[in-house]
């Protein structure tokens, strides 16, 4: 369950809670400021939910006009196409639009490995740099030296906790 809040811009007004675009509707119509005006602009706030949807409300940029696509998006997408989409929108620039529609095709890569070491030594035992490495070679190896190479073409963010370890193309 995700909980939001609308904070109106009137400063005479007072916001409310809301679970639902419904919720949300119902709620801003029947709202008035001091003077009995309507109010008509809100400022809207992640409030309560798992952390990778305040992760993917944050890169979502929610507001009044799209917190109801990011609603149905927490709700739908599975934690595969919300770090995809948290990455390439949030960490990478990529069009909040073009990104959303299926998040599941942007062209990324992702491990999650708390360290850039921890992605080399796995590169190393999937045999990811063209040859397997016999088992009495590599501690011969400098992982860190590896790590170090990686890091130039891949970058880390933290989503959910995890520590995230990208490739971008």
């Amino acid at each position: 369950m995700i909980r939001l809040y609308a904070q109106p811009y009137d400063i005479t007004a007072t916001g409310f809670y809301f679970e639902t675009s419904k919720e949300y509707s119902a709620k801003a119509e029947a709202l008035k400021n001091s003077s009995g005006a309507p109010v008509e602009e809100f400022e809207i706030q992640f409030i309560d939910g798992e952390t990778i949807d305040a992760d993917l409300a944050k890169a979502w940029q929610i507001n009044q006009a799209n917190f109801p696509a990011f609603l149905e998006a927490a709700e739908d997408w599975d934690r595969d196409q919300k770090i995809r989409f948290i990455i390439a929108v949030g960490e990478c620039g990529h069009d909040h639009d073009e990104a959303a529609s299926d998040p599941a095709s942007l062209d990324l890569m992702y491990y999650e490995f708390g360290t850039m070491r921890e992605l080399a030594e796995y590169f190393v035992d999937e045999g990811l740099f063209g040859a397997e490495v016999p088992e009495n070679l590599r501690c011969y190896l400098d992982y860190d030296a590896i790590a170090r190479d990686l890091s130039v073409d891949y970058s880390e963010v933290e989503i959910d906790g995890t520590n995230i370890i990208f490739h971008y193309f």
